[in-house]
């Protein structure tokens, strides 16, 4: 057999073999984009491809603006349920202690006693509705570049002498350096206060914060504490305005912590939660 009949069967078998992997090739990123619109219609966001190509990386980078879109809708519509609560609530309450307050003036020690108490039970009820108005007026963040560790060594700082009175202590790692973020300094440092705090309440002995970059460069920090572990059935529910298993607790700390990374195109969630450990994870897109 000629030298060129031997080179016309190589390249008729590699046209063969790219035409072949071209096929089965789209066939399998056909039934990946397929998978992908079923779970986007069904409103499953928990799926992620591998990294290997860049068609995978659009279809993660879709899959991570419907997950904003979604948070983001969610977060707007208990905005809007809090804001008919706060308004009723308050046009109902506010009458009713200034009413009580003019008439407990009146000399009738039994009329005068009851009055005082709606009007105590009245203003605070008012006080209870003023906390939880401050989770649906969360502003629009006034974003800038922040450094990580310039950031963490404020939060430290400013929680050094609380969590010493507790007997315990907070650190910080940066597992990547020189981190930069693009955030409201003074509303990520509420975010990291409560969830501080939560964890002092928790019982926690040792407070643990890391930052780093995942696969995506996106930041990514952890809070982690070996506080007291959040049960099972509460977990669905750490987030929820007002839901709290604190005997003097307002819930909405996590609540309003998750409405500022949201605003912040982030997302705020429970890593893990069990004897050992419990974990927060921030990330910033």
């Amino acid at each position: 057999m000629s030298t060129w009949i031997w080179i016309a069967v190589v390249v008729v078998a590699v046209v063969v073999a790219v035409v072949v992997t071209f096929v089965l090739t789209r066939r399998h990123d056909t039934k990946k984009v397929s998978f992908m619109m079923d779970a986007l219609e069904d409103g499953e966001l928990n799926f992620r491809f591998q990294e290997k190509s860049a068609l995978n990386r659009a279809l993660n980078r879709i899959r991570g603006i419907f997950e904003r879109r979604s948070a983001a809708d969610e977060s707007a519509s208990w905005s809007r349920l809090f804001r008919v609560i706060t308004h009723e609530i308050m046009n109902t309450v506010a009458p009713i202690a200034s009413l009580s307050d003019a008439l407990s003036k009146e000399e009738d020690l039994d009329v005068k006693a009851g009055l005082e108490t709606i009007s105590a039970s009245s203003k605070d009820l008012i006080r209870f509705v003023e906390s939880y108005r401050s989770i649906t007026q969360v502003t629009s963040p006034v974003r800038k570049a922040v450094m990580v560790d310039e950031l963490m060594d404020r939060v430290l700082r400013l929680n050094k002498v609380k969590i010493a009175e507790q007997g315990a202590t907070l650190t910080y790692q940066a597992k990547t350096p020189d981190l930069l973020i693009f955030a409201d300094e003074g509303q990520i440092m509420q975010v990291f206060n409560n969830l501080i705090k939560n964890a002092v309440q928790a019982g926690a002995t040792s407070i643990r914060i890391s930052a780093d970059l995942n696969m995506d460069d996106q930041t990514v920090i952890r809070v982690a504490n070996n506080g007291k572990a959040i049960p099972l059935r509460q977990i669905d529910e750490i987030f929820v305005p007002f839901y709290t298993t604190k005997p003097n607790g307002t819930g909405i700390g996590l609540s309003l912590s998750k409405q500022i990374m949201v605003k912040h195109n982030g997302t705020l969630s429970l890593e893990q939660s069990d004897d050992n450990v419990t974990i927060f994870t921030l990330v910033f897109k």
